[in-house]
């Protein structure tokens, strides 16, 4: 092994051991000024850089086997198209670095190089809750909407969890802006297995990445996902929190971007909505600026100015779709119903009945027509909402 793979091995073997605790394995580089050192020293030299906390199976740990089994772990990522990247590398988010409590290192997987990736556009995290609404949805692609027509198009990160996070990779992806993945698992693995589709789809395509402070073979279990929080705030320059629960995993997110020094902001939404509750709360305490115009959020996220694929006109654009495909009369109920939608996000189709003064059947055929289209969503409820992006 030549001293720079030695040293990788070495990260690599302190990020396994000292993943929940990176400001141990911090001090200890720091004190024999190589990872690799850390495994030749003395155990009572170690004790006292760790201190009394030190426990006798963290000491075990740092042993000379423990070097070799992450070394032979390096040696099999690249079979898998896989790398580590050590804390200091060429590659390790700059950002990140600046955090006190950094990983020794990511696992990465992509086809461009990390150093792409993590120091060319600036990175922006969209995150918030599993249970998504349609608001939620309709505001987290317009953000990032508003960002692929700007002056400086960002990177955008988040968790790849169900909800805001999936819907902010899969709009970056069908709109062209770089994303990154942060999972909660190893990198050989994606989870949810719902999401799985994107996750391939991010590392297969240029720009983009997943990466992940966890070895190989690790599954989800709930404490990872607080560990994995971090490094989404630590990477991004700035966090949008879309919707949150109080004691969301969104919220810890936003929380741990604040403390790094981070802008955040949040969409404000109902009071009495417990999805919203957590942004409206970090509003509140001013550790996040509310979300008003999408214009003067991309100023304030130093994009530029935005002008992005927001459906202006919607009904306008609606009337210009079907115009000649069918007849007159059919295009202006059909516009006639689409109004509805935008003026009443989350209408229900028995709603649609009552005020347009249609049957069911003829609701149902106009509502699977604008959203095979791309023009509304429509949930499990049967209740509608505009999609203010174009497809």
């Amino acid at each position: 092994m030549d001293g720079s793979f030695e040293e990788k091995a070495g990260l690599c073997a302190l990020n396994k051991i000292f993943g929940f605790s990176p400001r141990q394995a911090l001090r200890l580089l720091e004190a024999f000024g190589s990872a690799r050192e850390a495994f030749l020293r003395p155990r009572d030299e170690i004790e006292r850089v760790l201190g009394p906390g030190a426990g006798e199976k963290t000491l075990s740990q740092l042993s000379w086997s423990a070097f070799e089994s992450a070394a032979i772990e390096l040696e099999g990522l690249e079979g898998k198209g896989c790398t580590f990247i050590g804390i200091g590398e060429d590659g390790y988010p700059s950002l990140l670095a600046e955090c006190d409590d950094p990983p020794l290192g990511l696992y990465y997987r992509g086809v461009s190089p990390p150093e792409e990736v993590f120091d060319g556009p600036p990175a922006i995290a969209v995150i918030g809750t599993r249970n998504l609404t349609s608001y939620g949805a309709d505001w987290c692609e317009r953000i990032v909407s508003a960002m692929s027509g700007t002056e400086v198009r960002p990177v955008i990160v988040s968790g790849l969890a169900l909800g805001v996070d999936v819907t902010a990779h899969r709009t970056a992806l069908d709109l062209g802006i770089p994303t990154v993945a942060v999972m909660a698992t190893g990198i050989d693995s994606i989870y949810p297995g719902a999401n799985r589709g994107t996750g391939e789809r991010i590392a297969a395509t240029p720009g983009c990445a997943l990466v992940t402070d966890y070895p190989p073979g690790t599954t989800a279990m709930p404490v990872n996902f607080l560990r994995r929080n971090r490094i989404i705030a630590g990477i991004s320059r700035s966090t949008i929190l879309v919707e949150s629960r109080i004691r969301g995993g969104g919220m810890m997110t936003a929380r741990l971007a604040a403390s790094y020094d981070r802008d955040v902001f949040a969409l404000p939404g109902r009071v009495d909505d417990p999805v919203s509750q957590g942004c409206n709360l970090l509003i509140r305490e001013n550790l996040a600026e509310s979300i008003g115009g999408l214009g003067e959020l991309m100023e304030k996220l130093g994009l530029g100015s935005a002008k992005g694929a927001s459906r202006e006109d919607f009904e306008a654009e609606v009337r210009s779709h079907y115009q000649g495909l069918t007849t007159q009369e059919d295009t202006a109920r059909i516009a006639r119903l689409a109004r509805a939608v935008k003026a009443c996000r989350g209408i229900s189709m028995d709603e649609l009945c009552t005020k347009l003064d249609l049957d069911y059947s003829e609701v149902g055929r106009i509502v699977t027509m604008l959203e095979c289209d791309g023009f509304i969503s429509v949930d499990l409820l049967q209740h509608c909402s505009a999609r203010m992006i174009k497809r």
